[in-house]
């Protein structure tokens, strides 16, 4: 296949986004350019998966799609996975049952009878 059309190994969806995604399994050591921006893998990157583009902070949320997704639950360096290992959800249920805290414990809810 031609260089030039070659999809480009990773993908920054917005501009703000201070991670990219791998569209194909990246290498330690490959360097990558996506606009102005260069990283160099630090470590394997899965295709589909998330590469800082720059540092990001304990606490600072990480943002794909120009959409906080979590927050990085240790300091990240431009080039690592961001993945579970540092990356913690911040999703919080907007709506619950209010009995769900009672039955999650086992306890009956009065007048509750059997599901039909």
């Amino acid at each position: 296949m031609n260089r030039s059309t070659s999809p480009a190994p990773l993908v920054h969806l917005a501009a703000e986004d201070n991670v990219g995604v791998a569209v194909r399994a990246l290498a330690p050591g490959e360097k990558l350019k996506v606009g102005r921006t260069a990283v160099t893998a630090v470590e394997p990157i899965p295709s589909g998966h998330k590469i800082a583009l720059r540092p990001i902070a304990a606490g600072e949320k990480v943002l794909k799609h120009a959409a906080a997704i979590g927050s990085a639950t240790r300091a990240i360096a431009p080039g690592e996975h961001v993945h579970v290992h540092n990356l913690g959800s911040d999703y919080l249920p907007t709506r619950l049952r209010p009995t769900t805290d009672r039955n999650m414990l086992g306890e009956k809810e009065e007048g509750a009878g059997p599901c039909r």
